[in-house]
């Protein structure tokens, strides 16, 4: 287990700011209504990164045994950032998991901070950073591409169409990315000693995104009946 340099503060504030990183399409957010003191939720945070952490790497170790599987786990707590988590790399290619201060604090068990934190690690072993970022690629190449051929390759019209291709791009697989990371995130919080369906209760809280055409998040009834699936079978 390795962390970020930071000081875990009993009031949750204060803290070592996170170095500045890039946001993946694959956060939670919109969690409210904190149930727990601080001491508690900060007891509850390193728990989890002591018992979750090694589970995570065995597990990347196990299925992507290619990739960097030293997770770094990362405490921002930017001024007003909502709370969120979600899953990045380093320069060197090593999987960061962030963590926002107000995510810890509004956790309303330690089962929720676990399944968060093994979903995060399993976008990681899934590999989808790459594959959301070849279906960007591929999707600004077509409708660029279409763009040059139907306005005899006017500027303004070229550039419109690979933004917009991006777009779609970027939000083609989305939500199979989360479910996959909420499948083996089950597999990783279960073998870590927490219970992820209780974990996954959080869905509850949120709001729902529905089926939304280019949404980035399958809606929450979705996500629930997969960690229930999962959980089943192991």
């Amino acid at each position: 287990m390795r962390f970020a340099p930071l000081i875990l503060c009993a009031a949750l504030a204060g803290c070592a700011t996170a170095p500045p990183l890039p946001t993946s399409p694959v956060g939670v957010q919109g969690l409210i209504a904190p149930t727990l003191n601080a001491r508690t939720a900060v007891r509850n945070f390193v728990k989890v990164i002591e018992t979750v952490e090694p589970v995570a790497e065995a597990e990347c170790r196990a299925r992507a045994p290619a990739l960097n599987c030293d997770y770094l786990i990362v405490v921002d707590d930017t001024p007003g950032a909502p709370p969120n988590a979600f899953q990045t790399r380093d320069e060197e290619g090593r999987p960061v998991i962030v963590f926002t201060v107000p995510l810890i604090a509004v956790a309303r068990n330690i089962d929720e901070l676990a399944f968060i934190m093994a979903h995060e690690a399993a976008h990681h072993i899934e590999g989808h950073l790459t594959r959301q970022k070849q279906s960007t690629i591929t999707g600004a190449r077509i409708l660029g591409g279409l763009a040059s051929v139907v306005t005899g390759g006017r500027e303004e019209s070229v550039r419109a169409g690979i933004e917009l291709g991006a777009k779609i791009g970027s939000r083609a697989f989305s939500k199979d990315f989360e479910l996959e990371a909420d499948a083996l995130g089950t597999v990783i919080a279960a073998r870590a000693g927490y219970d992820p369906v209780r974990g996954a209760q959080f869905f509850l809280r949120i709001p729902d995104p529905g089926n939304k055409f280019l949404g980035t998040h399958p809606a929450n009834a979705d996500r629930l009946s997969t960690v229930r699936a999962v959980a089943a079978r192991l």
